[in-house]
């Protein structure tokens, strides 16, 4: 039995081209990518191939792309290993809806709906406030917490120790990227996003994401997943639709969601889509982990062979 913890992809790790090799040798990647097409009414596959990259850059698009490249690598993943057992799973913020489908909390169908609109309603706030994003490196969490407070913006990811992004108003993501120097912090730099992700910015998309959540079907989830705002599994629906709803203003509290994974005994893992970010960042927080990181189908055989091993 090939036993794993899953990980899926966030916003950012797209990128053009994503799944066309995937649909083009796989049967089941092309049907799970054209039921994309017909549940959206609208040619998501096709950024996803073409582009161009400011189009699949958008979050309404990304979002969507993302969710569907990591099940349709999972499916195929399945078929190469038979054998494949999940035993956890945990996704980078969009990566959890990605993970809660995967364990069959959300049917595709509905998964798929909930993050495009997710990600339409990410893009409305973003057009409706003056936000920016900024990483710092290289400071302590204390200290960036403390930079955060002092100009009013938000933590909103903690990758790796050493790597925390913090999110707000841009006046006070400015500051805090010209204080960082003098507060210990080896190097900020402001990230290229089109708004502020994962703080007060995003109340907009999180009030309208919870009445989509209200509505839809939640079951109970065939193995623990990590969410991201508390950093432990959810299991009953009502817990699920909390953790996704407030997850949407609050941290992504990544180092403390792969020390919980490790805590289950966790020891190896497959990352789900483009980039190979989350194997990055597992190298900086537990180097004894293994993970095993599959975006392609080349990927995918070279992670049948390792797994069938």
């Amino acid at each position: 039995m090939a036993e794993v913890a899953l990980l899926f992809a966030g916003q950012g790790a797209q990128r053009v081209g994503m799944g066309r090799d995937l649909a083009a040798a796989h049967p089941e990647a092309a049907a799970l990518m054209a039921r994309a097409d017909e549940v959206l009414g609208r040619p998501l596959t096709r950024v996803m191939f073409e582009g161009p990259e400011e189009e699949l850059t958008m979050t309404a698009n990304c979002q969507p792309a993302l969710f569907v490249h990591g099940l349709a690598l999972l499916e195929v993943l399945k078929a190469r290993v038979p054998d494949l057992q999940p035993l956890a799973a945990a996704g980078l913020s969009l990566g959890e809806m990605t993970a809660h489908t995967a364990a069959g909390t959300f049917g595709f169908d509905d998964g798929l709906r909930l993050v495009a609109a997710r990600g339409a309603l990410m893009d409305e706030a973003c057009a409706a406030t003056d936000g920016a994003m900024a990483a710092m490196i290289g400071g302590t969490e204390e200290v960036v917490r403390q930079l955060a407070a002092d100009c009013d913006v938000d933590v909103a990811n903690l990758n790796a120790p050493g790597q925390i992004v913090i999110s707000g108003p841009v006046d006070g993501i400015d500051s805090a990227v010209g204080l960082a120097k003098e507060r210990g912090i080896r190097m900020a730099r402001k990230l290229k996003v089109a708004g502020a992700y994962h703080s007060r910015l995003m109340a907009g998309a999180q009030e309208k994401l919870s009445a989509a959540l209200a509505a839809a079907e939640i079951g109970t989830p065939r193995f623990p997943v990590i969410c991201n705002y508390t950093a432990s599994a959810v299991t009953t629906p009502d817990e699920i639709r909390e953790s996704l709803v407030k997850q949407v203003t609050g941290s992504v509290r990544w180092v403390e969601s792969m020390q919980a994974l490790l805590a289950l005994g966790m020891t190896r893992f497959v990352e789900l889509g483009p980039g190979q970010v989350l194997k990055g960042l597992m190298g900086r927080i537990e180097r004894d982990a293994e993970v095993i990181a599959v975006d392609d189908a080349a990927g995918i055989e070279a992670a049948a062979g390792v797994l069938r091993g």
